[in-house]
C-alpha cells in the first residue's frame, strides 16, 4: 500500500499523543511515567558502566588531564538531547530518529537512518554485557577470566535480559528503576566518600587534575595529523562512549504517559545528570590516583583507587553495584534496539517483518523481535567469543555509530526546522540558534576524532553493516515500484485499516 505524509498543518499540538495521528494503532499500554523514562535514559548512558570500563584507556591515551574533556562532552551532548527532544515533542512515535528521518525529509533516508540504528544497537548490547564477564566479575569474584567463561556469562546475562524485555515491560521497568536508584544513590555516596575520606588522610593530590601522566606535556593539545589524533582529544572518547544512548527514552514514545512533555525531559536531564555526577567521580578518583602512570598499567582502576582508599567492603560494594548498572544498561539497549526492530516492521521495513511486527496479546510485548536481538547478539558473540582483539575492535563502533547517528539528526533538524510540525509539549524557544550552533561544532569536532587510525575496523565495521542495508534496501525499492512505496502511514491509512476491521467484524456477527 501507498501512504501518503499529511501535511505538518494537520498535525495539533495536544498533549494527550495519540498514535492514530501517524497512522498506527495504540498496541502497547502507555504506562511508562516521568520517572521510568528518565531511568531508561539514564540507564543506557549508566556513568558507573562508562566510567568503570574506560578510565584506565583514558590514563594511558590522554593522561590523568584527559578528564577535562568530559564538561566538554557534557555540554556537547546536552545540546544534541535538547535537539532530539525537540524533534520527540513534535513526532513521539516509537523508533526515534528512523521515525523523524522518515517523516521530515525522506522515506529513503530514514530507512538508512532506522537501518544504522540497528546496527548500533545490535553490538553495543554485546559490548556492555560482555563487560560484565570480561572485567568485572572476574575481580569481584576473584577468579581468571578467560574467553571460554567470558562468552558463557556474556550469553547467560543476554539471556536474562531478553526474558524481562520479552515477558514483562512493567518487571523491565522496575528492575531497571531499581538499578538506577541504586547507581544515582551509589555514586553520590562514592563521591562524599572519597573525598572526605581523601581529604581527612591527605590524600588527595590536585597536582593529578592537571598531570599528562606518562605522556609528555609538549604537544599535548596538538590536533594531530591526518590518521591521528592529539593525545588531549583522544580524551573525549571517555564522555563519547558513556554519555550516549539517551535517546532511548524517544523509542518508548507510545508506552509513555505525555510523551511530548516527559521524553524530552528525561533526555537532557539523563545527561545534565549523568554529566555533572560522572565529572564529580572523575574529579574524585583522579585525585587520589596516587601515581596515574602506574595506576594506567592497571585492569581495574577504579577499584584499585576505591579499594585503597575506603577499604575491600567499599570496593566490592562499589563492583556489585557496577554489576547491577551494567544489566541495566544492557537490558535498556536490548529493549531499545527490540522496539527499533518492531517500528521498523511494522511499516514494513525490516526484513522478516512479518514476524517482527507481532506483538503479544498475553505480555503486550513484541516478543518476536526480542528473539531475533537475542538471537543476533549470541551470533555476534560467538562469532567473535574466541577473538578478544576482533571483538574489542568490534567494539569501537559502539563509540562511532552514535555519532554518525547524532550528527545526521541534528542535520535533519538544521534543514527542517521551518517547516517542523508544530510541538506537542517542547520547544527551544529563543535558545534555538545556539543550541544548534553548539550542537553542530560539537559534532564536527567528535567525527574528527573518529579518524585516527585506531578506528579503521570501526569503520570497516560500519561499511560492511551499510552494504549488507543497501542491499536490502535496493531489493525494497525494486519490490514497492521506487521510493514512493516507502511513504511513511499517515492517518488516512489507520482509518482504513479499522474501517476494514469494522467490517470484518460485521460480516462475521452476520454469519
Amino acid at each position: 500500500m501507498t501512504h501518503n505524509l499529511p501535511p505538518t498543518g494537520s498535525i495539533v499540538p495536544d498533549t494527550d499523543t495519540n498514535v492514530e495521528e501517524y497512522g498506527y494503532k495504540q498496541e502497547m499500554k502507555r504506562g511508562t511515567g516521568r520517572f521510568a523514562s528518565f531511568a531508561v535514559a539514564f540507564a543506557f548512558v549508566s556513568i558507573a558502566t562508562g566510567i568503570f570500563t574506560t578510565y584506565g584507556a583514558v590514563l594511558n591515551s590522554s593522561g590523568p588531564a584527559g578528564i577535562w574533556t568530559w564538561p566538554i562532552v557534557t555540554v556537547g551532548q546536552l545540546m544534541v538531547a535538547l535537539i532530539f527532544g525537540s524533534l520527540a515533542a513534535r513526532i513521539p512515535v516509537t523508533g526515534y530518529s528512523y521515525q523523524w528521518m522518515s517523516r521530515l525529509a525522506n522515506p529513503v533516508l530514514g530507512w538508512i537512518m532506522g537501518w544504522i540504528s540497528f546496527t548500533f544497537l545490535a553490538i553495543v548490547v554485546v559490548a556492555v554485557d560482555y563487560t560484565i564477564a570480561s572485567t568485572v566479575l572476574p575481580v569481584l569474584l576473584g577468579y581468571e577470566g578467560t574467553p571460554a567463561n567470558a562468552w558463557l556469562i556474556t550469553s547467560i546475562v543476554l539471556a536474562l535480559q531478553a526474558v524481562l524485555v520479552a515477558f514483562s515491560t512493567r518487571w523491565t521497568e522496575r528492575v531497571n528503576n531499581f538499578a538506577v536508584s541504586a547507581e544515582l544513590i551509589g555514586m553520590i555516596l562514592l563521591v562524599v566518600l572519597l573525598i572526605v575520606v581523601g581529604a581527612v588522610a591527605k590524600e588527595l593530590n590536585v597536582g593529578n587534575l592537571f598531570s599528562t601522566g606518562s605522556l609528555p606535556a609538549q604537544d599535548y593539545f596538538n590536533v594531530g595529523s591526518l590518521l591521528h589524533v592529539g593525545p588531549w582529544m583522544m580524551g573525549t572518547l571517555l564522555g563519547a562512549f558513556t554519555i550516549v544512548g539517551f535517546e532511548s527514552a524517544a523509542n518508548l514514545a507510545e508506552e509513555t504517559k505525555d510523551p511530548a512533555i516527559v521524553v524530552p525531559r528525561a533526555m537532557w536531564q539523563a545527561v545534565l545528570a549523568s554529566g555533572i555526577l560522572g565529572f564529580l567521580f572523575l574529579l574524585a578518583i583522579t585525585m587520589l590516583a596516587g601515581d596515574p602512570a602506574t595506576l594506567a598499567g592497571s585492569a581495574t582502576p577504579v577499584a584499585d583507587v576505591i579499594n585503597r582508599v575506603l577499604g575491600p567492603v567499599v570496593g566490592t560494594a562499589l563492583l556489585v553495584m557496577v554489576v547491577i548498572a551494567i544489566f541495566a544498561c544492557g537490558m535498556v539497549i536490548l529493549m531499545t534496539g527490540v522496539r527499533l526492530v518492531w517500528a521498523m516492521s511494522r511499516d514494513d521495513r525490516f526484513p522478516g517483518h512479518a514476524v517482527w511486527r507481532k506483538v503479544s496479546p498475553r505480555f503486550g510485548t513484541p516478543t518476536a523481535a526480542t528473539g531475533l536481538m537475542f538471537v543476533l547478539g549470541e551470533l555476534i558473540l560467538g562469532l567473535f567469543a574466541f577473538q578478544t582483539d576482533a571483538l574489542f575492535s568490534l567494539f569501537g563502533a559502539a563509540t562511532l555509530l552514535p555519532a554518525v547517528i547524532y550528527a545526521a539528526t541534528v542535520l535533519l533538524y538544521i534543514v527542517k526546522r521551518k517547516s517542523l510540525p508544530p510541538s506537542k509539549g517542547f520547544t527551544l524557544g529563543k535558545f534555538e540558534v545556539p543550541v544548534i550552533i553548539l550542537a553542530a561544532v560539537w559534532l564536527i569536532f567528535m567525527l574528527s576524532v573518529f579518524r585516527d587510525a585506531s578506528f579503521i575496523n570501526s569503520w570497516l565495521y560500519v561499511a560492511i553493516m551499510v552494504a549488507i542495508g543497501a542491499v536490502y534496501l535496493v531489493f525494497l525499492l525494486i519490490r514497492r515500484g521506487g521510493p514512493s512505496g516507502l511513504a511513511m502511514p499517515d492517518l488516512h491509512s489507520i482509518d482504513a485499516e479499522l474501517d476494514a476491521d469494522a467490517k470484518h467484524s460485521e460480516r462475521a456477527q452476520g454469519k
